[in-house]
């Protein structure tokens, strides 16, 4: 990462999360997350690189030929040190189909205590919620006019400071707290960077706080050059464990890959990014109906000439069309069959499009059991940990557990109890959530 006046080293992304007891919509450390109709999260598995001005298309395009694959954006922020010429919707647009993944930056106050760039804005810590909900709301509008869609992960950018001051740690918690809340009203998931031995030990010691909101996923900055995800000193695997970790294990450094020379940092990724969408064509030769849920039999609530052009924002499982139980969701929340939709392939699904899902935390201290079915007469195959993302992109009613018969299916099959699961919802289905 990058300061005012050089290239930066440490880079602060963590997301503090989702809804923890009843009701899950205000209880800490887990507070849920107020997905849109059009809302999808996006995870990304691999190796990145972020550098402090967006590079060019041209060298975007060059760089295809690299091992990197998602690229980190900054996006905004009152600490933003750089200008950003290339920076913009239709960047983000001529990008993203070169099928590149991108991972939102915002570098706003630091630290009252920082120790890396004196000339930076400061939180106050009387005011550190207040400011914390304003940096949220600044980027969530940052966000929206870049084209990067709700459910979309934006990573705060929390340089090095004085770990040893408690005042300054409070007010550092306070803020992300609310940064993370507020994220979360909005519909965007919440991340943070933060170095691993100046910052990172204090999300780790509220990992389970009623004060403070979780954050959903940590990007860590630790130059030892080993890219590995987990076996970080001083952070359990046990924390932020499925699908919520990016490490930077290289500083600043020239690589140059198809003939262009970039100044980067080296990440590696398991966790959720930003989510776009994607311009599809229309193939049917009558209009096309667009419906409320993945299924034929859901209401029709529009539809689409032949041959107009759909945003597709991800693709789920639903009722068998011709050849295909592929449906795309498209940016206003309906849903149209696949079938008649010009993604790549005419049966299955289509990169870059993710799958649709919605994360939210695991708010049970003891985590949760993932079963083979909605009730617990079913196998039990894993177990989720506190805090973690349950990835859900169904619900269905199942046996009663709590006050609730609800069950999360999630993206890898299994089955969980909603009951101990962060959603809007503490009793019934949660919206946008289709039925299974």
């Amino acid at each position: 990462m990058r300061t005012r006046l050089a290239t930066l080293a440490t880079i602060a992304a963590t997301v503090l999360a989702t809804a923890a007891a009843a009701p899950p919509a205000l209880a800490e450390p887990a507070t849920t997350v107020r997905y849109p109709l059009g809302a999808s999260s996006t995870q990304f598995r691999g190796y990145a690189f972020d550098t402090c001005t967006a590079p060019s298309l041209a060298a975007m395009q060059a760089w295809r030929e690299s091992p990197y694959r998602a690229v980190g954006i900054y996006m905004g922020g009152v600490n933003r040190s750089c200008l950003q010429p290339n920076l913009s919707a239709s960047w983000v647009r001529e990008v993203t189909l070169m099928r590149w993944r991108l991972v939102p930056i915002y570098k706003g106050r630091q630290a009252p205590c920082t120790t890396l760039d004196p000339t930076d804005l400061l939180i106050r810590p009387s005011r550190a919620a207040e400011q914390g909900a304003a940096a949220a709301s600044d980027a969530v509008a940052k966000a929206r006019a870049l084209g990067l869609r709700p459910g979309s992960a934006v990573y705060y950018n929390v340089e090095p400071y004085d770990v040893t001051r408690p005042r300054c740690r409070d007010a550092v918690l306070s803020f992300l707290s609310a940064w993370t809340r507020q994220l979360h009203r909005s519909g965007y998931l919440s991340g943070v960077y933060v170095n691993l031995h100046h910052g990172a030990e204090h999300l780790v010691q509220t990992y389970g706080s009623t004060s403070y909101a979780r954050p959903d996923a940590v990007w860590i900055a630790r130059w030892d050059g080993d890219p590995g995800l987990f076996g970080w000193s001083g952070v359990p695997d046990s924390s932020w464990a499925r699908g919520q970790r990016g490490k930077q294990y290289r500083g600043d450094h020239d690589e140059t890959h198809g003939g262009v020379t970039l100044n980067i940092d080296s990440n590696r990724f398991n966790a959720p990014v930003a989510t776009v969408s994607y311009p599809y064509r229309v193939t049917s030769a009558s209009p096309l109906n667009g419906r409320s849920g993945p299924s034929a039999s859901r209401p029709v609530t529009r539809t689409f000439a032949p041959g107009s052009t759909v945003q597709v924002v991800c693709q789920t499982p639903g009722s068998k069309v011709d050849r295909t139980v592929v449906w795309d969701k498209l940016v206003d929340g309906t849903y149209v069959t696949d079938h008649y939709v010009s993604t790549p392939s005419e049966t299955g699904y289509s990169a870059p499009l993710p799958r649709c899902s919605y994360p939210y935390q695991v708010r049970a201290a003891e985590g949760v059991n993932r079963r083979t079915g909605p009730g617990t007469g079913h196998p039990v195959v894993g177990r989720l940990p506190t805090g973690a993302l349950a990835r859900v992109y169904c619900q269905t009613r199942g046996s009663l557990v709590g006050n609730t018969r609800v069950w999360d299916r999630l993206l890898d099959g299994s089955y969980v109890t909603d009951r101990h699961v962060a959603t809007p919802s503490a009793t019934s289905y949660s919206r946008p959530i289709p039925r299974c």
